[in-house]
């Protein structure tokens, strides 16, 4: 399944810090496909909330919680009064075909338009 990425010798990466990721060999590579732009891998903040939210639930958001609704609000008054509904998904995938399922109810058609 690398060979989409890879058309030889697929990485193996056992570890990542920050911005870089690193293979079996320790070779070091700068990650520019996971989305870490936003905090980087193993952000100290990111694993103490992390590791806090797992202490006390450690599920996605099928079920309610209080957090759920707390962290939408948060979120939402961030945002213009015409961006007040929050979709909870657990992957990129989920969130692309819920975005794809949406955009086709709201203007009845089926095209998609993508870049490879």
């Amino acid at each position: 399944s690398c060979k989409v990425f890879y058309a030889k010798d697929p990485l193996k990466i056992v570890r990542a810090q920050g911005q870089y990721m690193f293979d079996e060999k320790g070779e070091e590579y700068l990650d520019c496909i996971n989305n870490v732009a936003h905090v980087g891998h193993s952000h100290p903040y990111v694993i103490k909330a992390a590791t806090k939210q797992m202490e006390l639930l450690n599920t996605n958001s099928r079920f309610l919680h209080d957090n759920l609704v707390q962290y939408a609000q948060r979120l939402t008054a961030t945002l213009p009064e015409k961006l007040s509904v929050c979709y909870f998904v657990n992957s990129g995938s989920e969130a692309n075909d819920l975005a794809l399922r949406l955009a086709r109810q709201y203007r009845g058609h089926q095209d998609v338009i993508t870049l490879e």
